[in-house]
């Protein structure tokens, strides 16, 4: 499994999310020109992060307790969440959005 199929283009409006079934579940982010993935279940609380609200500086609110987080980089902005979100790179080919799981991207987005 290296790249899931999440969603053409298209069919993911900025300001909007989307949860993929995978292992570990993923949200991805379309905000401006700019997708983000990082993993679906917040590290506070188990709340699914692709019913988080989204804002236009590419944050996530938790739906839960309000713990904000950066999609960029996953990191904890503010309490209660003081551990980062775990983040996937994103591969946009033929006007279709990918998730890339491969050990190679995943590696490389830890870093």
């Amino acid at each position: 499994m290296s790249q899931i199929h999440v969603c053409s283009i298209g069919d993911l409006p900025p300001g909007e999310a989307r949860r993929v079934e995978a292992e570990p579940a993923v949200a991805v982010f379309h905000v401006g020109d700019a997708f983000y993935a990082v993993a679906d279940l917040c590290t506070h609380a188990t709340a699914s992060m692709s019913e988080g609200y989204v804002d236009d500086d590419a944050t996530v609110e938790c739906p839960v307790h309000a713990a904000r987080f950066c999609l960029k980089t996953g990191r904890a902005l503010c309490l209660p969440a003081t551990e980062a979100l775990r983040t996937f790179p994103i591969v946009i080919r033929d006007g279709e959005v990918y998730v890339d799981m491969s050990a190679d991207a995943l590696s490389e987005a830890a870093e």
